[in-house]
Protein backbone atom coordinates (compact mmCIF):
# COMPACT_ATOMS: atom_id res chain seq x y z
CA UNK A 1 0.00 0.00 0.00
CA UNK A 2 1.36 3.33 -1.03
CA UNK A 3 2.10 5.95 1.95
CA UNK A 4 -0.22 8.95 2.40
CA UNK A 5 0.38 12.19 3.75
CA UNK A 6 -1.64 14.64 5.68
CA UNK A 7 -1.18 18.35 6.75
CA UNK A 8 -2.22 20.78 8.75
CA UNK A 9 -4.11 23.56 7.20
CA UNK A 10 -3.39 27.17 9.24
CA UNK A 11 -6.57 28.83 10.42
CA UNK A 12 -7.74 31.68 8.19
CA UNK A 13 -7.20 35.14 9.44
CA UNK A 14 -10.51 35.80 10.33
CA UNK A 15 -10.44 32.81 12.83
CA UNK A 16 -7.04 34.68 14.10
CA UNK A 17 -9.02 37.44 14.51
CA UNK A 18 -11.36 35.79 16.62
CA UNK A 19 -9.40 33.80 18.86
CA UNK A 20 -7.26 37.14 19.45
CA UNK A 21 -10.68 38.64 20.43
CA UNK A 22 -11.83 35.81 22.48
CA UNK A 23 -8.77 35.94 24.34
CA UNK A 24 -8.72 39.91 25.19
CA UNK A 25 -11.67 39.72 26.58
CA UNK A 26 -11.33 36.90 29.39
CA UNK A 27 -11.13 38.02 32.79
CA UNK A 28 -7.36 38.96 33.80
CA UNK A 29 -5.59 36.18 34.90
CA UNK A 30 -5.23 36.34 39.29
CA UNK A 31 -1.69 37.59 39.02
CA UNK A 32 -3.12 40.89 37.19
CA UNK A 33 -5.96 41.12 38.87
CA UNK A 34 -4.05 41.51 42.24
CA UNK A 35 -2.11 44.08 40.32
CA UNK A 36 -4.76 46.13 39.97
CA UNK A 37 -6.22 45.97 42.99
CA UNK A 38 -3.09 46.67 44.79
CA UNK A 39 -2.95 50.18 41.98
CA UNK A 40 -6.18 51.02 43.97
CA UNK A 41 -4.60 50.95 47.44
CA UNK A 42 -2.08 53.98 48.03
CA UNK A 43 0.10 53.21 50.84
CA UNK A 44 0.61 56.41 53.27
CA UNK A 45 3.52 56.99 56.04
CA UNK A 46 4.77 60.49 55.95
CA UNK A 47 2.21 63.86 56.19
CA UNK A 48 3.84 64.74 52.86
CA UNK A 49 2.62 61.13 51.41
CA UNK A 50 -0.41 61.86 52.87
CA UNK A 51 -1.05 65.48 51.75
CA UNK A 52 -0.13 64.04 48.24
CA UNK A 53 -2.78 61.67 48.53
CA UNK A 54 -5.85 63.56 49.12
CA UNK A 55 -4.82 65.97 46.36
CA UNK A 56 -4.50 63.33 43.98
CA UNK A 57 -7.41 60.84 45.21
CA UNK A 58 -9.87 59.41 42.36
CA UNK A 59 -13.17 57.43 43.00
CA UNK A 60 -12.55 54.14 44.34
CA UNK A 61 -9.40 54.88 44.99
CA UNK A 62 -7.93 53.65 49.06
CA UNK A 63 -5.61 56.13 51.16
CA UNK A 64 -4.52 53.50 53.66
CA UNK A 65 -2.27 55.27 56.80
CA UNK A 66 0.62 53.37 58.73
CA UNK A 67 0.62 53.56 62.10
CA UNK A 68 2.61 57.02 63.56
CA UNK A 69 1.64 60.60 63.81
CA UNK A 70 0.92 62.96 61.02
CA UNK A 71 1.13 66.79 61.45
CA UNK A 72 -0.26 69.57 59.24
CA UNK A 73 -3.13 70.47 57.32
CA UNK A 74 -4.64 67.80 55.79
CA UNK A 75 -7.73 68.88 53.25
CA UNK A 76 -9.09 67.39 49.91
CA UNK A 77 -11.80 68.52 47.25
CA UNK A 78 -11.44 65.24 45.67
CA UNK A 79 -14.99 63.79 45.04
CA UNK A 80 -16.28 60.17 44.77
CA UNK A 81 -18.90 58.03 43.67
CA UNK A 82 -22.36 56.42 44.85
CA UNK A 83 -20.37 53.52 42.83
CA UNK A 84 -16.89 54.04 43.78
CA UNK A 85 -16.19 56.19 47.14
CA UNK A 86 -13.13 57.24 47.77
CA UNK A 87 -11.53 55.71 51.84
CA UNK A 88 -9.02 56.76 54.16
CA UNK A 89 -8.04 54.26 56.72
CA UNK A 90 -6.13 53.42 59.07
CA UNK A 91 -5.72 52.26 62.63
CA UNK A 92 -6.37 53.77 65.55
CA UNK A 93 -2.69 54.49 66.11
CA UNK A 94 -2.40 56.73 62.89
CA UNK A 95 -3.28 59.90 64.71
CA UNK A 96 -3.53 63.00 62.95
CA UNK A 97 -3.03 66.16 64.60
CA UNK A 98 -3.11 69.69 62.63
CA UNK A 99 -1.61 72.42 65.01
CA UNK A 100 -2.71 75.53 63.39
CA UNK A 101 -4.85 77.54 62.69
CA UNK A 102 -2.04 80.53 61.13
CA UNK A 103 -2.70 82.71 58.08
CA UNK A 104 -5.22 85.12 57.27
CA UNK A 105 -8.23 83.44 57.63
CA UNK A 106 -11.12 83.98 54.74
CA UNK A 107 -14.20 85.36 56.07
CA UNK A 108 -15.93 82.25 55.04
CA UNK A 109 -13.91 78.98 55.44
CA UNK A 110 -12.56 77.81 52.10
CA UNK A 111 -9.56 75.97 51.44
CA UNK A 112 -7.42 78.70 50.57
CA UNK A 113 -3.02 79.03 50.03
CA UNK A 114 -1.46 80.07 52.94
CA UNK A 115 -4.24 79.79 55.25
CA UNK A 116 -4.20 76.25 57.41
CA UNK A 117 -7.55 76.26 59.26
CA UNK A 118 -6.70 73.67 61.92
CA UNK A 119 -9.06 71.04 61.20
CA UNK A 120 -7.77 67.81 61.81
CA UNK A 121 -9.33 66.58 58.54
CA UNK A 122 -11.17 68.82 55.91
CA UNK A 123 -13.15 67.50 53.36
CA UNK A 124 -14.63 70.47 50.82
CA UNK A 125 -16.41 69.59 47.90
CA UNK A 126 -16.15 66.14 48.77
CA UNK A 127 -19.40 63.49 48.56
CA UNK A 128 -18.81 60.00 48.92
CA UNK A 129 -15.77 59.49 50.85
CA UNK A 130 -15.30 57.05 54.07
CA UNK A 131 -13.27 57.78 56.79
CA UNK A 132 -12.13 54.87 59.24
CA UNK A 133 -10.55 53.70 62.03
CA UNK A 134 -8.08 56.54 62.35
CA UNK A 135 -8.02 58.84 65.51
CA UNK A 136 -7.51 62.82 65.14
CA UNK A 137 -6.11 65.02 68.17
CA UNK A 138 -5.10 68.05 69.56
CA UNK A 139 -6.41 69.90 66.19
CA UNK A 140 -8.41 73.42 66.01
CA UNK A 141 -11.85 70.94 65.13
CA UNK A 142 -11.48 67.26 64.62
CA UNK A 143 -13.31 66.60 61.42
CA UNK A 144 -15.33 68.81 59.26
CA UNK A 145 -17.65 68.26 56.49
CA UNK A 146 -18.27 70.81 53.87
CA UNK A 147 -20.74 70.97 50.90
CA UNK A 148 -19.77 67.08 51.17
CA UNK A 149 -22.69 64.65 51.19
CA UNK A 150 -22.49 60.63 51.52
CA UNK A 151 -19.89 60.63 53.72
CA UNK A 152 -19.09 57.80 56.37
CA UNK A 153 -17.53 58.43 59.42
CA UNK A 154 -16.50 54.92 60.67
CA UNK A 155 -14.69 53.51 63.83
CA UNK A 156 -13.01 56.70 64.32
CA UNK A 157 -11.25 58.47 67.63
CA UNK A 158 -11.20 62.30 68.01
CA UNK A 159 -10.39 63.68 71.37
CA UNK A 160 -8.26 66.53 72.85
CA UNK A 161 -9.61 69.18 70.19
CA UNK A 162 -10.23 72.65 70.66
CA UNK A 163 -13.80 73.10 69.52
CA UNK A 164 -16.45 70.45 68.36
CA UNK A 165 -14.87 66.99 67.40
CA UNK A 166 -17.26 66.22 64.19
CA UNK A 167 -19.10 68.91 62.17
CA UNK A 168 -21.54 68.01 58.97
CA UNK A 169 -21.84 71.75 57.45
CA UNK A 170 -22.76 73.89 54.41
CA UNK A 171 -25.64 70.72 53.59
CA UNK A 172 -23.13 67.70 53.88
CA UNK A 173 -26.48 65.65 54.10
CA UNK A 174 -27.13 62.18 53.91
CA UNK A 175 -24.12 61.27 56.35
CA UNK A 176 -23.29 59.01 58.74
CA UNK A 177 -21.58 58.72 61.59
CA UNK A 178 -20.91 55.58 63.32
CA UNK A 179 -18.91 52.83 65.88
CA UNK A 180 -16.83 56.05 66.87
CA UNK A 181 -15.73 57.53 70.15
CA UNK A 182 -15.70 61.12 71.34
CA UNK A 183 -14.27 62.85 74.14
CA UNK A 184 -12.18 65.47 75.59
CA UNK A 185 -13.72 68.70 73.37
CA UNK A 186 -14.33 72.36 74.26
CA UNK A 187 -10.52 72.62 75.69
CA UNK A 188 -10.12 76.58 74.18
CA UNK A 189 -13.59 77.77 74.18
CA UNK A 190 -15.92 75.60 76.16
CA UNK A 191 -19.39 76.57 75.26
CA UNK A 192 -18.37 75.22 71.64
CA UNK A 193 -16.60 72.26 72.34
CA UNK A 194 -19.76 69.58 70.68
CA UNK A 195 -19.40 66.41 69.76
CA UNK A 196 -21.06 66.01 66.89
CA UNK A 197 -22.79 69.30 65.35
CA UNK A 198 -24.92 68.84 62.25
CA UNK A 199 -25.96 71.79 60.25
CA UNK A 200 -25.43 75.84 61.30
CA UNK A 201 -26.95 78.19 63.81
CA UNK A 202 -29.55 80.77 61.59
CA UNK A 203 -26.51 83.55 62.14
CA UNK A 204 -24.05 81.47 60.54
CA UNK A 205 -26.18 80.44 56.98
CA UNK A 206 -25.09 83.76 55.36
CA UNK A 207 -21.70 81.34 55.25
CA UNK A 208 -23.01 77.98 55.62
CA UNK A 209 -26.44 77.93 53.95
CA UNK A 210 -27.69 77.27 50.95
CA UNK A 211 -28.04 79.77 48.66
CA UNK A 212 -28.83 81.93 51.72
CA UNK A 213 -31.05 79.87 53.20
CA UNK A 214 -30.89 77.23 55.55
CA UNK A 215 -27.24 74.71 56.39
CA UNK A 216 -29.61 71.63 54.95
CA UNK A 217 -27.42 68.91 56.19
CA UNK A 218 -30.17 66.58 56.23
CA UNK A 219 -31.24 62.78 57.34
CA UNK A 220 -27.49 62.76 58.93
CA UNK A 221 -27.43 59.41 61.02
CA UNK A 222 -25.44 59.05 64.53
CA UNK A 223 -25.61 55.58 65.34
CA UNK A 224 -23.85 53.14 68.21
CA UNK A 225 -20.85 55.76 69.19
CA UNK A 226 -19.53 56.45 72.57
CA UNK A 227 -19.06 60.41 73.55
CA UNK A 228 -17.66 61.51 76.91
CA UNK A 229 -16.66 62.01 79.40
CA UNK A 230 -15.22 65.53 78.97
CA UNK A 231 -17.15 66.78 76.12
CA UNK A 232 -17.81 70.86 77.07
CA UNK A 233 -20.38 71.21 75.17
CA UNK A 234 -23.49 69.40 73.61
CA UNK A 235 -22.82 65.73 72.72
CA UNK A 236 -24.74 65.88 69.69
CA UNK A 237 -26.19 69.80 68.49
CA UNK A 238 -28.68 69.61 66.02
CA UNK A 239 -29.26 72.83 63.92
CA UNK A 240 -32.49 74.41 63.59
CA UNK A 241 -32.97 73.81 59.26
CA UNK A 242 -32.01 70.51 59.23
CA UNK A 243 -34.55 67.79 58.86
CA UNK A 244 -35.04 63.86 59.32
CA UNK A 245 -31.94 62.41 60.93
CA UNK A 246 -31.53 59.70 63.40
CA UNK A 247 -29.76 59.36 67.12
CA UNK A 248 -29.45 55.76 67.50
CA UNK A 249 -27.71 53.40 69.83
CA UNK A 250 -25.05 55.66 71.47
CA UNK A 251 -23.80 55.94 75.10
CA UNK A 252 -23.37 59.56 76.13
CA UNK A 253 -21.04 59.82 79.43
CA UNK A 254 -22.52 63.72 80.38
CA UNK A 255 -19.22 64.38 83.30
CA UNK A 256 -17.86 67.07 82.01
CA UNK A 257 -20.47 69.33 80.46
CA UNK A 258 -19.37 73.04 81.16
CA UNK A 259 -22.91 74.61 81.00
CA UNK A 260 -21.71 77.11 78.85
CA UNK A 261 -23.36 78.44 76.00
CA UNK A 262 -26.22 76.63 77.15
CA UNK A 263 -24.39 74.00 76.70
CA UNK A 264 -26.23 71.31 79.04
CA UNK A 265 -27.68 68.87 77.63
CA UNK A 266 -26.46 65.36 76.42
CA UNK A 267 -28.45 66.34 73.17
CA UNK A 268 -30.18 70.10 71.73
CA UNK A 269 -32.51 69.23 68.79
CA UNK A 270 -33.49 72.66 66.53
CA UNK A 271 -34.10 70.57 63.65
CA UNK A 272 -36.82 68.85 62.64
CA UNK A 273 -38.29 65.19 62.48
CA UNK A 274 -35.38 63.49 63.98
CA UNK A 275 -35.50 60.09 65.28
CA UNK A 276 -34.05 59.65 69.24
CA UNK A 277 -34.19 55.90 70.10
CA UNK A 278 -32.13 53.47 71.47
CA UNK A 279 -30.07 55.56 73.44
CA UNK A 280 -28.39 55.40 77.12
CA UNK A 281 -27.22 58.11 79.11
CA UNK A 282 -25.70 58.87 82.01
CA UNK A 283 -24.18 62.14 83.55
CA UNK A 284 -21.65 62.94 86.73
CA UNK A 285 -20.30 65.49 88.79
CA UNK A 286 -18.19 67.73 87.64
CA UNK A 287 -20.93 68.79 85.19
CA UNK A 288 -23.30 72.07 84.61
CA UNK A 289 -26.81 69.70 83.65
CA UNK A 290 -30.23 70.42 83.09
CA UNK A 291 -32.03 68.20 80.84
CA UNK A 292 -30.85 65.14 78.86
CA UNK A 293 -32.53 66.07 75.64
CA UNK A 294 -34.34 69.49 74.69
CA UNK A 295 -35.45 70.82 72.27
CA UNK A 296 -35.84 74.51 71.05
CA UNK A 297 -37.18 76.93 68.23
CA UNK A 298 -35.19 79.21 66.63
CA UNK A 299 -37.01 81.64 64.66
CA UNK A 300 -35.21 81.65 61.73
CA UNK A 301 -37.44 80.60 58.67
CA UNK A 302 -41.00 82.05 57.49
CA UNK A 303 -41.69 79.08 55.78
CA UNK A 304 -41.36 76.53 58.38
CA UNK A 305 -40.67 76.22 62.35
CA UNK A 306 -37.67 74.58 63.81
CA UNK A 307 -37.42 72.06 67.25
CA UNK A 308 -41.10 70.30 65.68
CA UNK A 309 -42.23 66.56 64.97
CA UNK A 310 -39.10 64.65 66.61
CA UNK A 311 -39.42 61.57 68.33
CA UNK A 312 -37.86 59.67 71.44
CA UNK A 313 -38.38 56.31 72.10
CA UNK A 314 -36.71 53.66 74.04
CA UNK A 315 -34.09 56.07 75.19
CA UNK A 316 -32.42 54.75 78.81
CA UNK A 317 -31.48 58.30 80.82
CA UNK A 318 -29.59 58.31 84.41
CA UNK A 319 -29.66 61.72 85.30
CA UNK A 320 -27.48 61.07 88.72
CA UNK A 321 -29.68 63.64 90.60
CA UNK A 322 -28.24 66.55 88.54
CA UNK A 323 -31.35 67.12 85.60
CA UNK A 324 -34.20 68.03 85.53
CA UNK A 325 -36.37 65.71 82.68
CA UNK A 326 -34.91 63.18 80.85
CA UNK A 327 -36.98 65.21 77.44
CA UNK A 328 -37.69 68.99 77.71
CA UNK A 329 -39.47 69.68 75.56
CA UNK A 330 -39.73 73.76 75.40
CA UNK A 331 -42.31 75.87 73.43
CA UNK A 332 -44.96 73.31 72.13
CA UNK A 333 -47.41 75.53 70.60
CA UNK A 334 -44.59 76.78 68.06
CA UNK A 335 -45.11 72.75 67.37
CA UNK A 336 -48.67 72.67 67.43
CA UNK A 337 -49.08 71.11 63.46
CA UNK A 338 -45.99 68.81 63.93
CA UNK A 339 -45.89 67.82 67.45
CA UNK A 340 -42.76 66.42 69.18
CA UNK A 341 -43.32 62.64 70.74
CA UNK A 342 -41.46 61.04 73.59
CA UNK A 343 -42.97 57.38 73.95
CA UNK A 344 -43.58 55.59 77.69
CA UNK A 345 -41.02 52.96 75.83
CA UNK A 346 -38.34 55.78 77.48
CA UNK A 347 -37.24 55.07 80.76
CA UNK A 348 -35.69 57.61 83.40
CA UNK A 349 -33.81 57.24 87.05
CA UNK A 350 -31.89 60.28 89.34
CA UNK A 351 -33.81 62.79 87.55
CA UNK A 352 -35.17 66.25 89.41
CA UNK A 353 -38.68 66.61 88.07
CA UNK A 354 -38.68 63.26 86.07
CA UNK A 355 -39.13 61.71 82.24
CA UNK A 356 -40.38 64.65 80.17
CA UNK A 357 -42.66 67.55 81.04
CA UNK A 358 -44.77 67.11 77.68
CA UNK A 359 -47.65 64.20 78.05
CA UNK A 360 -46.40 60.74 77.27
CA UNK A 361 -46.94 58.85 73.99
CA UNK A 362 -48.04 55.05 74.54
Amino acid sequence: MSGTTTSRRLPAAGAVAALSLLLCSLPPAPAAADATARASTVDVSTAAQLRSALAAAQPGQTIRLAPGVYHGSFVTQRPGTAAAPITLTGPADAVLVNDGPSGSAPSCPVPTAGWDSGYGIWLYGAPYWRLTGFTVRDSKKGIVLDRSPHVVVDGVSVHHVDDEAVHFRRSSSDGVIRNSRISHTGLAQPGYGEGVYIGSAGSNWGCHGDSGGADRSDRVQVLGNRFGPSIAAEHIDVKEGTFDGVIRGNAFDGTGISGQNSADSWVDVKGNGYLIEGNTGTVAEPAVFANGYETHNPSTSPSFPNGCGNVWRDNVSDLGGLGGYAVYVTSTSKCAGDPNVVHASNTVTGALKGLTNIAVTP
